[in-house]
């Protein structure tokens, strides 16, 4: 909780050199420098948006990218809102500087309000109607197109950059001017640096397996050209396949399936536009791995180590609780519990008998078709697993969220309940 309230922390932390450099300078008067203010602090949060969305391991290993993402969406809102009661309430003598204010802030609400919709999750995830329409539209919005729009971001801090130095009352002052372009190079250059110079830098591998599992799953195996070292438990990966037109170039997550560290499993649920091709990936096919991400095992290992895991996958979100399992088997209480759309789709019951063979007692699993209610889970977990147990759920965001309700509503406390969703 305290990591979290630090990384939160930076949103009032990042604007505050440009806004003290700016105060300690400005002869505007006071009301007039506050909404000076708010633009600079718009403009902070748009740049610390950029930043996150290169998903920095370190961080993930520190706060995941649940949190990132959040902050991430978060900022958006934030700088909307700012950058309106900036442009509300200031004026400016040059017509293009407010032409490019106007132009960067529908631009930006156009982009907010679209990441909202098709990328977030926070509408489409909690109702049904929503996610409905989502769905149709995304036959024309298909993933690559989102990306390419949400890329707009950086067209619009280049036009707001431009409006700044376009303003009389800001571009008087050197030194706010070198702070503020400093911050610009600065994100700009970690941004170019981190999506079209460090993959080369990234792992990679070649595909030497792709097996349907079940009627929309499949089973893809990457033999590395390297050995995995920093591969925990639980851990997910950003995976671009390369050399083949079968799929597009974009980074896209899963989960891995085994605790392997030279050949990686990937169980992957064919659902978007995406996914739906993988079965066109042939053997023989370069991938490149960004990652790993993932705070599981970090969880696992600060927590008390006799409290039993409880582990709740539905459907291809069992992949990071095997690994988990595969981990863990030996040495710790668990209870797997998966979720699964028909009952061929229970495809790894084989590798989970393994581990439960060799588990001494320590492994029980229970599967379902269809998800767990409340009933069913009450009835299924024991009064041990209810009052110390750490629970761990991945699957799609509708799920985990209707999960995490049921497991506080019979007795689970909110801070033992840990999650990943299978959209980001």
């Amino acid at each position: 909780m305290l990591r979290k309230l630090m990384f939160w922390s930076v949103t009032v932390v990042f604007p505050l050199p440009l806004v003290l450099t700016y105060d300690s300078v400005a002869t505007e008067p006071e009301q007039l420098r506050f909404y000076i203010f708010l633009g600079l602090v718009a403009y902070s949060w748009w740049l610390l948006a950029i930043a996150l969305s290169v998903r920095p391991p370190w961080l993930d290993r520190l706060v995941g990218l649940k949190s990132i993402y959040g902050l991430h969406g978060m900022l958006g809102v934030l700088a909307i809102c700012a950058a309106y009661l900036h442009s509300e309430n200031s004026y400016s003598p040059s017509q293009l500087a407010r032409d490019l204010g106007d132009w960067s802030f529908y631009g930006a609400l156009t982009v907010l309000s679209y990441s909202v919709f098709f990328m977030s999750g926070w509408l489409t995830d909690r109702s049904r109607l929503l996610l409905s329409v989502k769905r149709m539209l995304e036959k024309v919005f298909r993933h690559q197109l989102s990306v390419w729009i949400h890329r707009l971001n950086l067209l619009i801090v280049a036009m707001i950059w431009l409006h700044t130095h376009l303003l009389l009352r800001v571009n008087q002052h050197l030194s706010l001017m070198v702070l503020f372009d400093l911050y610009t190079v600065v994100v700009l250059g970690v941004h170019v640096w981190k999506k079209w110079i460090a993959p080369d830098t990234y792992l990679t591998g070649t595909v030497i397996g792709n097996e349907a599992r079940g009627e929309s799953t499949r089973k893809v195996s990457v033999a590395l050209n390297g050995t995995a070292a920093k591969l925990r438990p639980g851990d997910s990966l950003f995976l671009r396949f390369e050399g083949t037109s079968a799929v597009s170039k974009e980074w896209h997550p899963f989960s891995v399936t085994d605790d392997s560290q030279e050949t990686l499993t990937f169980t992957i649920s064919q659902h978007g536009d995406f996914t739906r091709r993988l079965g066109r990936v042939d053997p023989g096919a370069l991938v490149r791995l960004e990652g790993p991400f993932g705070r599981f095992e970090s969880i696992v290992e600060g927590r008390d180590p006799d409290a039993p895991l409880v582990l709740l996958g539905m459907g291809a979100g069992v992949a990071p609780l095997l690994s988990l399992t595969a981990a863990h088997h030996a040495t710790r209480d668990i209870h797997l519990l998966w979720a699964v759309r028909k009952p061929q789709d229970a495809y790894y019951l084989e590798e989970l008998e393994k581990y439960r063979a060799a588990s001494e007692g320590r492994l029980q699993v229970a599967t379902s078709v269809g998800r767990f209610r409340r009933d069913a889970l009450a009835g299924v977990l024991t009064a041990e697993e209810v009052e110390k147990g750490e629970f761990f759920i991945v699957g799609p965001n509708p799920a985990v969220i209707a999960s995490r309700r049921m497991l506080r509503r019979i007795g689970v406390g909110v801070r033992r309940i840990h999650d990943e969703r299978l959209t980001m």
